[in-house]
């Protein structure tokens, strides 16, 4: 008689072979997402260009804003917090990401606010806009060329960027974020040179070049990943803010590409809360059988970044989720900017998540569960 193990490392073997098939992943990817994923370095180029030719004047001719409040949602919606990582816990600005309908009832015409769509039609960020304009807040529009967005920012006489979508809102994350990164830099607020926008250029490029399609998953950081993660929950916990906004794309990516959970949280909070799931039915050895549920794993994206006693409490967290049977994997960011730190490992988590997708015989693009529910909402 097979064993449950002799059965999982059977799963985990033919997973691996899928993986390892250029044709057969093709064929399991028809919306392309590898090939959106690997548009991330253009996307940075691009968006440095087009924001260029955009005169931005009016709401960077009177310096720093008091804040900048990013109205988005979903994978238009992770720029805000992209940049809010970027800038740092001790820049002067402070950065607010609205996920809704409305913006704080603090802002006013001493803010800024910029509004991210991919499309252009996302009606939570629609209402944030005009809602900007009327209480006469300065206003960047951030999306899709001739949308309703774009409709809005003209209007009110106020600075468009248009943004060519990579094919999904969440794998055009740099084509978002980087012209919000453009724009804080042209207005005082973070210093971010050419050199920069090229340096995370040409780290999208060097790891998509580890994690291309034709790369075996033994040499291929995506694809182990995405068979170290099959017939687990992950726990993925961020040693910075900047990691922690990685951790939180991480799930999200998982949520979409993989259509599969993950847990996303930041040190040191996540030692005050998520670490006692380590002691729960989820921890191997700990009354977990093979049909209540995936076991824990803990994933720990570091940051030379982090504070150092955060440093100490992710090599105790490691060290206490290997005592109780749970498997550990870390991701370091390297890199000289937060930016390049940020591309270093989101870029990894990208392809790790298709990967996991196609392993698990899911379609990662189609997400048709969303559309159903803006249906029954409309």
């Amino acid at each position: 008689m097979t064993d449950e193990g002799d059965l999982a490392g059977l799963d985990a073997e033919l997973a691996a072979d899928r993986l390892d098939d250029a044709e057969l992943v093709e064929a399991a990817d028809p919306g392309g997402m590898l090939r959106q994923v690997a548009s991330s370095a253009a996307q940075v180029r691009s968006a440095v260009l087009a924001c260029s030719e955009v005169d931005l004047s009016p709401v960077t001719a009177h310096g720093r804003p008091r804040a900048i409040v990013v109205a988005g949602m979903g994978g238009s919606g992770i720029a805000g917090d992209v940049l809010d990582a970027v800038c740092g816990v001790g820049n002067p600005v402070q950065v607010v990401t609205s996920h809704g309908y409305q913006i704080p009832g603090w802002v006013g015409a001493a803010d800024l606010v910029i509004a991210v769509s991919c499309s252009g039609s996302t009606e939570e960020t629609l209402a944030a806009a005009a809602e900007a304009v009327r209480r006469g807040a300065p206003l960047v529009g951030v999306g899709g060329a001739g949308s309703p967005l774009q409709a809005i920012a003209t209007q009110a006489k106020a600075p468009f960027v248009p943004v060519v979508s990579a094919g999904m809102p969440r794998s055009t994350l740099w084509g978002l974020s980087t012209p919000l990164i453009f724009i804080a830099a042209q207005a005082g607020v973070i210093d971010v040179g050419e050199d920069v926008y090229e340096a995370t250029a040409a780290v999208l490029e060097d790891v998509s070049f580890q994690c291309r399609p034709t790369s075996e998953s033994f040499v291929n950081p995506g694809k182990s990943l995405a068979l170290d993660l099959m017939g687990t929950l992950p726990m993925i916990w961020g040693s910075s803010p900047l990691a922690g906004v990685a951790a939180k794309r991480f799930a999200a990516q998982l949520n979409e590409n993989a259509k599969y959970p993950g847990i996303a949280g930041e040190l040191p909070e996540a030692n005050h809360n998520q670490v006692v799931a380590f002691d729960g039915p989820f921890a191997p050895g700990r009354g977990l059988d093979a049909e209540s549920g995936f076991p824990l794993r803990l994933v720990l994206l570091a940051d030379s970044g982090e504070h150092p006693q955060v440093a100490r409490r992710r090599a105790a967290s490691a060290e206490l989720a290997s005592e109780r049977g749970i498997r550990v994997s870390e991701l370091t960011m390297a890199g000289k900017h937060p930016l390049e730190r940020f591309a270093s490992v989101v870029q990894l988590i990208d392809y790790a998540t298709v990967y996991l997708g196609i392993a698990s015989g899911v379609d990662p693009t189609p997400i048709q569960i969303i559309q159903e529910l803006k249906e029954r909402i409309s």
